[in-house]
Formats: C-alpha cells, sequence, structure tokens
C-alpha cells in the first residue's frame, strides 16, 4: 500500500465522509419516486439502492479520471487543497440537506476543488476548457434532456396504455418502476463514488504515494463504494420528501419514465466521463414527468428553490474552499483550525436537524400547504345531508306569536 503522511490520511478520511454525505443526499436521486408512489417501503427501497450503488462503483473509472487527471494540474496540487476543497463540499452538501434541497453533490465537490486551487496556484492551474465541456455544459443540458425525454416518455405511456387504471396495470407500472430505480442508482454508483475516487486519487498524487496519471487503486474503489452505499442505506429522508412529494404527484407510470430516462442520461455520461449531476437529471426527469400527464402539475415555487441552489452550488462551495485553503496555508495549526471547524459546524447542523425529525415514518407526508382556492371552498363546502350544525343562528327573526284566549266560562244555570 502507499506511504501516507498524516495530512494525507486527513484527507482521505475526509473525502470519505464526503462521499458518504454524498450518499445520503442524493438517495432521493433513485428512490424518492418509488418511495413515493408506494412501490417499495422506504427502509427496503434504500437498502436496495445501497447495494447497487457498491456494485456500480466497480463499473468503470472514466469520471473518477476526468477529476484526478483532467480538472486541475494535479502536479502543482497540496493535500491541503484537496482537504481544503472536500471542507467547502462537505458544508454545502450538509447545509442543502438541512432545508431538503436536493442540489448537486457533484458540483459541490467541483466548486470547492477549483476554489481552493485558485486560491493556492491562481487561475492557471485549472482547464478551464475542462471545466467548461465535461461539467458546466452537461449541467445545463442534462436536466433539459432529461425532462423532455420523461416528458414524451410519460405522455407515450399514456397514450398507448390509455387510461387504464386496474390492479394488473398498476402492479406492472410499480414493478417497471422497482427495475428502473434499481438502473438509477446502479447508473448513480458509476458516476457520484467516481468522484470521491478520483479526488482520493489526486491526493494521492499531491502526497507522493502514486505517480501522475495513475488510475484509482483497487483499495480506493472499494473503500470509496462502501463510503456512498452506507450513506446511502443511512437515507436523505428530507430530501426524498421534496423530491417524491414536494416536486409533483407521480403516479408508478410517470415514475417508471422518470427513473428509466435519467438512468439512461446517467449511464450515458458516465460511459463518456462527463461529471454531471445526478441530481439534476432525476430533478428534471421528475418535472418531465409531472408535465407529461394530462392534468400533472410542477409545484414551481419548490422548484424554483432547486434552481437558486443549483445556481449557487458551484460558487458557494468554491467560496468555502479558497477560505479553507487560505487557513491551512498558514501550516499545521491552520489545517487544525478548519479541521475543528468542519467537525463543529457539522454537529451543529445535525443539532439543528434534530428540532423537526424527518424519518422512514413520516417521509411521505405532503409537505406543501393547500392552496389558497383549496381552503376557500373547502371553507364554504355545505354540511352533510342529516347533520345539523350547531352554530348556524336564524338571520330572520320568526313572526311572534299571540297567546291564544282562555276558554269562555259557561253561562250561569237559570233559576
Amino acid at each position: 500500500m502507499e506511504s501516507f503522511s498524516l495530512i494525507l490520511a486527513i484527507v482521505v478520511v475526509t473525502a470519505l465522509a464526503f462521499d458518504f454525505t454524498n450518499g445520503f443526499h442524493d438517495t432521493a436521486n433513485a428512490m424518492a419516486t418509488t418511495i413515493s408512489t408506494g412501490a417499495l417501503k422506504p427502509k427496503i427501497a434504500v437498502a436496495m439502492s445501497a447495494v447497487l450503488n457498491l456494485v456500480g462503483a466497480f463499473l468503470s473509472v472514466e469520471v473518477a479520471n476526468t477529476i484526478s487527471k483532467g480538472l486541475v494540474d494535479e502536479t502543482g496540487i497540496r493535500p491541503e487543497v484537496i482537504f481544503a476543497a472536500l471542507v467547502g463540499a462537505i458544508l454545502w452538501n450538509l447545509l442543502t440537506w438541512l432545508v431538503g434541497l436536493p442540489s448537486s453533490s457533484s458540483h459541490a465537490l467541483m466548486g470547492g476543488l477549483v476554489g481552493a486551487t485558485v486560491a493556492s496556484a491562481g487561475f492557471g492551474a485549472v482547464h478551464g476548457d475542462v471545466l467548461v465541456t465535461k461539467v458546466l455544459l452537461p449541467a445545463v443540458a442534462a436536466p433539459i434532456v432529461a425532462g423532455l425525454a420523461s416528458l414524451l416518455a410519460t405522455r407515450f405511456s399514456y397514450g398507448v396504455g390509455g387510461t387504464a387504471d386496474g390492479e394488473a396495470t398498476r402492479k406492472g407500472y410499480r414493478a417497471g418502476q422497482i427495475a428502473s430505480a434499481g438502473l438509477v442508482s446502479l447508473a448513480h454508483g458509476t458516476n457520484d463514488a467516481q468522484k470521491t475516487m478520483g479526488i482520493i486519487t489526486l491526493a494521492l498524487v499531491a502526497g507522493g504515494s502514486i505517480s501522475p496519471g495513475s488510475n484509482p487503486p483497487t483499495w480506493v474503489i472499494l473503500s470509496a463504494g462502501m463510503a456512498i452505499a452506507l450513506g446511502t442505506y443511512i437515507g436523505g429522508w428530507r430530501i426524498i420528501r421534496t423530491m417524491g412529494k414536494g416536486l409533483t404527484d407521480l403516479e408508478p407510470r410517470q415514475g417508471f419514465a422518470a427513473q428509466t430516462s435519467a438512468a439512461t442520461a446517467i449511464l450515458a455520461s458516465s460511459h463518456l466521463g462527463f461529471s454531471l449531476s445526478t441530481t439534476h437529471v432525476v430533478s428534471g426527469s421528475v418535472m418531465g414527468a409531472g408535465l407529461g400527464r394530462k392534468g400533472g402539475v410542477v409545484r414551481w415555487s419548490t422548484a424554483t428553490r432547486m434552481f437558486v441552489a443549483w445556481a449557487l452550488t458551484l460558487p458557494a462551495a468554491a467560496l468555502v474552499g479558497a477560505g479553507a485553503e487560505s487557513v491551512t496555508d498558514l501550516g499545521d495549526w491552520g489545517t487544525a483550525v478548519v479541521a475543528v471547524f468542519l467537525v463543529a459546524a457539522s454537529a451543529a447542523i445535525w443539532r439543528i436537524s434534530r428540532r423537526e425529525v424527518v424519518d422512514h415514518t413520516n417521509v411521505v407526508e405532503e409537505t406543501e400547504p393547500a392552496g389558497v382556492v383549496t381552503t376557500a371552498i373547502a371553507a364554504v363546502t355545505p354540511p352533510p345531508v342529516g347533520m345539523v350544525a350547531e352554530d348556524l343562528t336564524a338571520t330572520i327573526p320568526a313572526p311572534a306569536t299571540e297567546p291564544a284566549p282562555a276558554p269562555a266560562a259557561p253561562p250561569a244555570a237559570a233559576v
């Protein structure tokens, strides 16, 4: 095994911690629609997703190579830079998880890496062409493509199947949805687990443990796969609720269309080495499926919050990464300060999350209150037939009735 310094060991542990947060942050990508439609029980769904994420981690290393060899100049990077990048990515993941927003773990990692690298070695150390072609362009194109594919697939399924809503039809689509959810989980492992592999490999190169241009060692692949699988099993219930119920309401056939479209886009991107956001892809697919059904709606208030989080992810993580790198550049004590700050901030976010617990028992509850029109209609609904409202009072007084005259006394008898 490679020789390790203390800072390199810290970087590897922190990278696996990020991988763990990536797992529970992105569980919703594969299983939110499956859980919301009732195709699988919540705990069974996350267990299935965890296993398939682990399997997917062994299928490819193309995305890992994009990060370790292509995004930044690996020869000019110190392990402390990787550590600072991971701090920015972890904190952004935890903050968006706290508020239930499905932002991109991938872009948080990319942003942290770019910010820390610029703070350490300047803009020249970032390969701008790779950043644009393999990160930024897929970030914009992937959700649009997946959303259109999901919309068309949903309309096709309703057009071919008509309005058939029998039990056999529902069971068929639920079975298809379970299969497609498994495919998304497998695809997620091939894409997101590799990002941590790439970061650890980059750290090993920076620390002089392996030569530049090396592929991820086997132990790196195994540890990254296990970390993301464990995080997936823990379940990011807050984001699952947002994706499953907060964004739109899906029927089984819509869930099947959304997940199949997302899995196809993710697997194709992994094969090409595109480090896209699986969160963006799945969110686009879910919205496309919501719009594809006649009468279906998308809750645009939730979607708008998601779009804002997407736009802020790269720059926010980059700023935190750059700030952390500036502190670690002061020496070993600076690195220790950043490590303490990361642990303290993570613990504080966890404590805040305990104020309103979301888990497998309440993940499918509605998150959006009834609209104004719905509330107004409910307020004027007449009481059911046969029931008398106790609080109703007459608005027109009844006419007063005069008392009946007393009966006349019988005439006196004649004498």
